[in-house]
């Protein structure tokens, strides 16, 4: 996510007293991290088997717990703990709001229905004619379009379930990222759907969600997809345009599902799937060959007892 204004390296490696390597007036746009980094990126890495893919990424600042040579116009912080510095800097830069206060930045159209028992956070726009039924918790940092339906008791926009494991315990990183529901979407009852830990979780243009859905953090969902009951999708996902997904499909992290895709239902999704095709099963495959598995398995105990 952008910062408000443009930091320089020596403000921000000061704010976490740190040294640094690089001009004190480098300029850091924003921070990210590295699943989803854009050009001036801050972002961080703690293991050398990624010291690589940070420093040749798109981010041109890197908080690292190693001095190491890089590439003209990138400058690093050095940090014992990468991980806690970048969370600290996290939490300065895109604090949370306080509950029990007023949100200030709200943008809700005139023509949008809220009704009642319904929770709106800080810096949200809901756009017209879209309607937000009971018991929905809007989170803060959430953008939803025009003609937009919510159903009752849904979660827009809580934070991304992102841990780093430390010795006897899990530390959350601080969510900065933010959800965007675009125009005609559709969320059925009892749906979460997580912000972005560093970037935007995204619903497409005309994409339907039935009830107790669940989209993770930092996933791109295309324009007009149909996603069933029980559906679960991790965070950093792309789903296509067109894709289908029916009742209780499962989809790992990091995964793209091609366009005009289906998955029947229960199918587990543990790789990148091609678009235009049918799948079933766990881990899925194409219908035509697991449905050919499927029927040879019945032979299977006859077979047996030959042996």
């Amino acid at each position: 996510m952008n910062f408000s204004k443009i930091q320089t390296l020596k403000e921000v490696a000061n704010l976490i007293d740190a040294k640094y390597v690089g001009p004190d007036g480098h300029s850091i746009t924003g921070m990210n991290e590295i699943h989803g980094v854009k050009q001036g990126d801050l972002v961080y890495v703690d293991h050398p088997k990624y010291y690589d893919k940070a420093i040749n990424s798109l981010a041109n600042t890197i908080i690292i717990d190693k001095k190491v040579e890089v590439p003209d116009g990138k400058a690093l912080i050095l940090s014992e703990n990468p991980f806690d510095d970048y969370n600290k800097l996290a939490q300065l830069f895109f604090p949370s709001c306080k509950p029990n206060v007023k949100a200030l930045n709200q943008n809700i159209h005139s023509t949008a229905t809220i009704y009642p028992n319904v929770s709106i956070g800080e810096n949200v726009s809901i756009g017209a004619n879209s309607v937000i039924y009971s018991g929905v918790c809007i989170m803060d940092n959430v953008t939803i379009g025009k003609n937009v339906s919510v159903g009752p008791n849904s979660v827009i926009g809580h934070y991304a379930f992102y841990y780093k494991q430390k010795e006897n315990l899990h530390e959350r990183m601080h969510s900065i990222g933010d959800v965007n529901l675009h125009d005609f979407v559709e969320i059925g009852a009892l749906c979460t759907i997580d912000r972005g830990v560093s970037a935007s979780t995204i619903i497409g243009y005309g994409s339907k969600l039935d009830n107790q859905v669940h989209v993770g953090h930092d996933t791109v969902i295309g324009k007009h997809c149909i996603i069933a009951s029980g559906v679960g999708i991790s965070g950093c996902v792309i789903i296509e345009d067109d894709v289908k997904l029916w009742g209780q499909v499962g989809c790992a992290s990091n995964v793209t599902i091609g366009a005009k895709a289906t998955v029947l239902g229960q199918s587990g999704i543990t790789k990148n799937i091609e678009g235009g095709k049918i799948y079933f099963g766990t881990p899925c495959k194409e219908s035509l060959e697991k449905f050919k598995e499927l029927a040879a398995l019945q032979y299977l105990p006859e077979i047996i007892k030959k042996l």
